[in-house]
């Protein structure tokens, strides 16, 4: 009987690499490490990829034995699902794997943005030491402030707890009816309401078409022209030459930006340059228990596999 192959195409945690290469033949193998990618597609059973590997209908036409496509992460914005699934290749992602670590990550931009801090690395005289202490005094502290939440799901709803605990005010919207249960105390408003009133808004929103662009001039002429913006959704989500002209009009906000589009991005990008723009690699998931947890969705992968192969 012929041994499954997957591929995979980028990296994943050794012991979920391990334990699917114990069950069928594993390759690593970039995409664009051609023609030895395009040869092992032709034969394949199984793709796992993470970021930055597109599967689009022409990668679809050159893997005629492809039962499953494997993101190890939570959106599938680089998967056409219904290319895939027109072909009967199942498409399989982890939507709760990195939560915690988005959370603490939002969690410590705020705080970074808020409350700075340098560390002292030499002694200094009084004179100096008092200088320093002046000089990062916090003019806000979240307890002052109102946290607004664009986007209510898995993230959002985890970041208004922490909103909660720290004693911030906290509205958010969403597109659909949250139970107050599980709104932790946050409050519900209308989307003009949300940019208006927010002193921070935080984006958590998904990967739908209607998303494109949503922090575009519109919604920024409605902001307060101190606000913080934090992005770790989508780098679509945010039009970047509008975030530029604003953030140039607006020198007391600042603009947090864990994503971007295209990514990486090239010396055209428009907020390259912006001095209150800090843009950062998309890494709100870059934690090893993260990484690890994204990882073993090679279980789900082989449960695929073999259902399929128990089926032939």
């Amino acid at each position: 009987m012929r041994r499954l192959l997957v591929i995979q195409t980028e990296h994943l945690d050794e012991a979920a690499a391990a334990w699917l290469g114990e069950r069928c033949e594993v390759v690593s193998c970039a995409v664009e490490d051609e023609p030895r990618f395009g040869e092992l597609l032709a034969r394949a059973d199984g793709l796992v990829i993470r970021t930055y590997t597109t599967v689009d209908r022409a990668l679809l036409e050159r893997a005629p034995r492809l039962k499953v496509v494997a993101r190890a992460g939570v959106g599938l914005d680089n998967v056409d699902v219904g290319a895939c699934e027109g072909r009967g290749v199942k498409v399989l992602s982890t939507p709760d794997a990195n939560t915690r670590a988005v959370v603490e990550y939002v969690t410590a931009l705020m705080l970074d943005v808020l409350r700075p801090r340098a560390p002292v690395a030499s002694a200094l005289g009084v004179k100096e030491w008092k200088a320093v202490r002046q000089g990062l005094i916090a003019h806000r502290q979240l307890s002052d402030l109102t946290l607004g939440i664009l986007g209510f799901g898995r993230i959002g709803s985890q970041v208004a707890r922490v909103g909660a605990a720290l004693n911030m005010r906290v509205i958010y919207n969403d597109l659909v009816e949250i139970p107050e249960a599980r709104r932790s105390g946050a409050r519900p408003v209308p989307v003009g309401d949300l940019f208006r009133d927010a002193d921070i808004l935080t984006v958590h929103v998904d990967s739908r078409p209607g998303n494109r662009g949503l922090i575009g001039a519109p919604a920024l002429a409605g902001c307060k022209p101190d606000v913080v913006l934090i992005n770790t959704s989508r780098g679509f989500v945010v039009d970047a030459p509008a975030l530029a002209a604003f953030l140039r009009a607006s020198p007391a906000a600042q603009a947090v930006l864990d994503v971007h589009e295209p990514e990486p991005f090239d010396a055209s990008y428009p907020l390259l340059g912006v001095k209150n723009a800090r843009l950062l690699p998309h890494i709100a998931a870059a934690t090893r228990t993260a990484h690890a947890n994204m990882s073993w969705v090679v279980k789900d992968l082989w449960e695929v596999l073999r259902v399929e192969g128990e089926g032939a």
